[in-house]
């Protein structure tokens, strides 16, 4: 590139339907001048196309045009802007939301400290809000005012001395990715302001719930324990749909510190750099977006352990419940073994009676066999030698029963 020329940068906003119809609406502009349509798998292209070149670039979120257009001598007013050349109609209907509108000139010539300044800086650029600094190791100048004027575009004059062409190339596209990735950078700024007020309210819904913890019964734990699920779902759910537009911020925030450090900046007197007006009006957003994905991390991390916390109330009340329910399963053990000794005693009582029955009853059929002794003197030695039978035929059954078996 080489002075004196003009450039406009224009950064739109796209969905993926939109990208690939910025793709056809360049095509179009190239059937106009008789040039072969873009093939579909294509995201970067350069063209020139007589009057002007267009550079277009596809990328993640947005699609950047870029035109450019020389400059036949130095203007001494405003000098015209390269979409000048373009069909408007074309032009109003490129794709997407405009992110970025951007018009840069490049003049010859730069301003020492020892002369004035070059009138088209005040001429072109607001003067409350200029920001200017030596650029490329003092080899050029770049004046900007980070303001939108009434054409809709806001304006970059570069002075360029003895910069080389592939220099001078290099620099305006520095130039042009600081204000697109300045602009990308702050699509976060709006989600953490929204996300600031969700977020306050599931601090305070957390705080509620963390104090009604040592209070609350047996019965509402389980009604606690769904309201912090919810709370915990709902913190997710935020997180996951603005994490990745907060990472990307934070990227783009890091391409803005790389690409002024390449500028190589040198302060002009009485101007703030790039770099001094990027400190002061760019860190408010970038530092609030970072608070914002602190806050979410700290918040869901405090819900986590508040989570952790009433599932270890719960299952140390659950464990609680089991061993009062055991004790009470002993006891009834107790009684009921109780209860099966006192029904083993009368059933040792009743066998007997029967079988001392059955006895009196052989004892009177066999006295007129010869038996020399009563029915009655009969049953009544009976009685006792049954009765031990029966209890020490019982007690070995239990112990048949109860013995351990193999290894148990």
């Amino acid at each position: 590139m080489a002075p004196p020329l003009a450039i406009s940068h224009v950064v739109m906003l796209c969905n993926p339907a939109e990208r690939d119809a910025s793709r056809a609406h360049l095509s179009a502009l190239l059937r106009d001048h008789h040039l072969p349509a873009l093939d579909d798998t294509i995201s970067h292209s350069r063209h020139n196309l007589g009057a002007y070149r267009v550079r277009w670039e596809r990328h993640t979120e947005f699609v950047s045009w870029t035109f450019l257009k020389p400059l036949d001598a130095e203007p001494s007013g405003e000098p015209p802007a390269a979409t000048a050349s373009l069909p408007q109609a074309w032009l109003d209907g490129l794709p997407g939301q405009r992110l970025v509108a951007l018009n840069l000139w490049a003049f010859s010539g730069t301003t020492q400290e020892d002369e004035a300044p070059d009138p088209r800086i005040k001429q072109l650029l607001y003067d409350e809000t200029l920001v200017g600094s030596a650029v490329s190791e003092g080899r050029c100048e770049a004046y900007t005012d980070f303001a939108i004027h009434p054409d809709g575009y806001s304006r970059t004059l570069l002075f360029v001395g003895n910069a080389t062409p592939r220099g001078l190339g290099r620099l305006i596209q520095r130039l042009l990715e600081i204000e697109t990735y300045r602009m990308a950078a702050l699509m976060g700024f709006p989600a953490a302001l929204k996300s600031s007020g969700e977020l306050a309210q599931a601090e305070r819904e957390l705080a509620e719930l963390a104090t009604s913890i040592p209070t609350i019964s047996r019965e509402e734990e389980p009604q606690l324990l769904d309201r912090l699920t919810r709370l915990a779902g709902q913190i997710e759910s935020q997180y996951a749909a603005l994490h990745s537009r907060f990472s990307a911020s934070s990227a783009y925030f890091s391409l803005v510190d790389r690409r002024i450090e390449d500028l190589g900046e040198t302060r002009i007197s009485g101007l703030q750099t790039f770099r001094q007006f990027m400190d002061r009006r760019l860190s408010p957003a970038r530092n609030t977006c970072e608070w914002a994905v602190r806050r979410q991390d700290s918040l869901s991390q405090r819900v986590s352990r508040m989570s952790n916390l009433l599932r270890t109330r719960v299952e140390i009340m659950q464990q609680q419940n089991s061993e009062a329910l055991l004790a009470t399963m002993n006891q009834r053990g107790d009684l009921q073994l109780k209860l099966q000794s006192t029904v083993e005693g009368l059933s040792v009582a009743a066998i007997t009676y029967y079988i001392v029955g059955l006895i009196s009853y052989v004892a009177k059929g066999i006295q007129a066999w010869g038996w020399p002794w009563s029915p009655e003197l009969t049953t009544a030695v009976a009685i006792p030698v049954v009765a031990v039978s029966v209890w020490w035929s019982i007690r070995r059954l239990h112990q048949k029963i109860l013995a351990p078996r193999g290894g148990e």
